[in-house]
């Protein structure tokens, strides 16, 4: 977390500031052939663990993994004093979601899907560089110096590694849960179809990567509105508006096709997979949708980042 620092109400991060100082008193002062400081390798700077160490110690982060990680819980708090019926064998998701524990993997994924994995994804890569900006710290990570496009790439690689931790969390919590309340049963889909729980567990595998996919738009769309303001609110909550209109959009039958083109269009396409006979049709539309959002503004944030004054 930030603390000010009593001059004109600049924030910045004392972990930060504290590693820069030690990293400041070990350089060397000698100077190379090349120009730079006897020593200087940029592949040395801002390791991965270390950023990883500081993303971890983030309050914010803590409190991300332990709300995952307590999610399900809260659902089967809901479950039993709603007094839901463990004998469904049809229905929606919600009413099987206490059939067996493959059903209720599917439940967590199901009432998640739509604002808060989006969310996490937003929040992990929208305040990665933007949170350097508003502590004032980013111009001093440069001045190591750490080349731009490694900065960027390391950060967006602990973000990725902490998205998708949360991600996978979500659904390994919410088995262990629904195997102690509703038993290791048959997945039941809302067509009828029943699978068995071996083949679920593959199944939910494949769903969880497929999030992981879908959702990688949102994750560079966030990490474009970071490098381009210094208000991690803004770039967590612009990204989350983004996600929230498209879903919006995507309910406007009157758009027909055009709902296609829309990133949020596929994003529950891995229900698909709860079937004995599966079709992979939007499964391919939605990573192919999310490769190319993704890519376009992966470069334009590294675009933007490159072009970028860090110095006020």
């Amino acid at each position: 977390m930030s603390e000010g620092n009593g001059s004109g109400g600049v924030h910045t991060d004392p972990a930060a500031l504290q590693e820069l100082s030690e990293l400041a008193t070990a350089e060397p002062a000698e100077v190379g052939p090349d120009g730079a400081v006897a020593g200087y390798r940029a592949d040395r700077t801002l390791r991965l663990s270390v950023e990883l160490k500081r993303q971890l110690r983030r309050r914010r982060t803590q409190l991300v993994l332990a709300f995952v990680a307590v999610l399900p819980f809260i659902l089967v708090v809901a479950f039993q004093i709603g007094q839901a019926n463990p004998n469904r064998r049809s229905g929606g998701f919600v009413d099987l979601a206490t059939a067996s524990a493959p059903n209720f993997v599917v439940l967590a994924f199901f009432v998640s899907g739509t604002f808060l994995l989006p969310m996490i994804v937003a929040l992990f890569f929208g305040d990665t560089i933007a949170s350097e900006s508003s502590w004032s710290s980013l111009k001093y990570l440069l001045a190591i110096p750490v080349p731009r496009h490694r900065l960027l790439r390391q950060k967006a690689v602990v973000s990725g590694l902490l998205s998708i931790a949360a991600l996978v969390l979500l659904p390994v919590v919410s088995l262990l849960v629904g195997v102690l309340w509703y038993g290791a049963g048959d997945a039941i889909s809302p067509t009828g179809d029943a699978i068995s729980f071996g083949d679920s567990l593959l199944a939910l595998l494949m769903s969880t990567v497929y999030i992981v996919v879908q959702l990688a738009w949102v994750a560079g769309l966030a990490l474009l509105l970071s490098v381009s303001t210094e208000a991690p609110l803004g770039a967590v909550g612009g990204t989350v508006l983004v996600a929230i209109l498209s879903q919006i959009l995507d309910q406007i039958t009157a758009l027909e096709g055009l709902r296609n083109y829309l990133p949020t269009h596929y994003s529950f396409a891995w229900i698909d997979l709860i079937s004995t006979d599966i079709d992979w049709t939007n499964l391919a539309s939605g990573v192919l949708s999310s490769v190319i959002y993704t890519t376009v503004f992966l470069l334009l944030a590294g675009r933007r980042f490159a072009r970028k004054d860090v110095t006020s």
